[in-house]
């Protein structure tokens, strides 16, 4: 039994079969199946331990039943970017890779950087994301298939010219798909005409930002920044004063708020001219752009708070 002063961190490598899990500071380790059965005795043996913390990576879905488990019993888990944890695993010097090793190394990083638990997607935000996804990679295969084309002939062009007009009926079923889980749900129908009052954010927009970033409307504009990947890094060193840029967060989003500025640069007065003042300071476009882009989810940011509908008078001072 220990001690009830003594923290415990928790980290969890997540494959398509099995969890490996690693308790720190006992060192305790042990695995169990990545099904519903080895989820319920993972859950039912860290519930006692009552951990100061839990990290699990993101692992392309396979992480989201253990993750909502632990969240639905209580164990609020963290789930960060793998990319960020294997980088803490060689700067402390772990260069080896294993399942059992990644578990350990993400219990230390649970006990050294103490990531933030997110708010766990309900299955209807994970079903929701799951079409936005869907609809990704369906425009990426008819994005190739245009560019394949022009180079074609004969009966491979017109193979090719098939294949592009069965994906654009699969994105229009998938669109409709989703307008209709948006228009099932009141509180989703609510969010989803406040954010599409701002001129510039249309349905993909505002879908994406339903199902990816729940934390909208109930966290600062500056931590949305930071999770979106908006929010500009120091590069100094000594006397250098670097040029500061984005990196990482979650791209989708990031990506979906970029177009919805290059969107508002035609229709939206407001961010015009937050646009035209930066590049009147001698600011490059692509930078104007993306400031234009965490202004705009500030603004988002703000009405999902106020539960208010875009008015450009009240936005000029968010």
């Amino acid at each position: 039994m220990n001690p009830p002063s003594l923290a415990l961190w928790v980290g969890i490598d997540v494959s398509k079969d099995f969890l490996d899990v690693h308790v720190r500071p006992t060192d305790t380790a042990f695995r169990v199946a990545n099904d519903e059965a080895g989820i319920a005795a993972l859950v039912a043996r860290l519930q006692p331990l009552a951990p100061a913390g839990l990290v699990l990576e993101a692992t392309g879905g396979y992480e989201i039943p253990v993750v909502a488990a632990l969240a639905s019993a209580g164990l609020a888990p963290a789930v960060v970017n793998p990319r960020q944890a294997r980088r803490f695993a060689e700067g402390v010097g772990r260069l080896a890779k294993t399942d059992p090793l990644d578990a350990a190394v993400l219990a230390h990083f649970a006990e050294a950087v103490r990531p933030e638990a997110r708010p766990v997607p309900d299955a209807e935000a994970r079903a929701l994301g799951d079409l936005l996804a869907r609809r990704r990679q369906l425009v990426q295969m008819r994005v190739s298939e245009q560019h394949r084309l022009p180079t074609a002939a004969g009966a491979i062009r017109q193979g090719i010219q098939d294949h592009i007009d069965y994906l654009d009926r699969q994105i229009k079923r998938i669109e409709k798909e989703l307008a209709a889980a948006v228009q099932a749900s009141p509180a989703w129908r609510a969010r989803d005409e406040l954010l599409q009052s701002v001129p510039g954010v249309g349905p993909q927009v505002s879908r994406t930002l339903l199902a990816e970033l729940p934390e909208l409307g109930s966290t600062s504009g500056r931590q949305l920044s930071a999770l979106c990947g908006l929010a500009p890094f120091n590069r100094d060193s000594g006397r250098r004063r670097g040029p500061r840029s984005i990196y990482g967060g979650r791209s989708h989003v990031r990506a979906a708020l970029y177009q919805a500025a290059l969107v508002a640069m035609r229709w939206n007065t407001l961010l015009q001219g937050v646009y035209q003042g930066l590049l009147a300071r001698g600011k490059a476009k692509k930078v104007a752009l993306i400031a234009v882009a965490r202004r705009l989810l500030v603004i988002l940011n703000a009405l999902v708070r106020n539960g208010s509908p875009w008015q450009e008078k009240l936005a000029v001072g968010t």
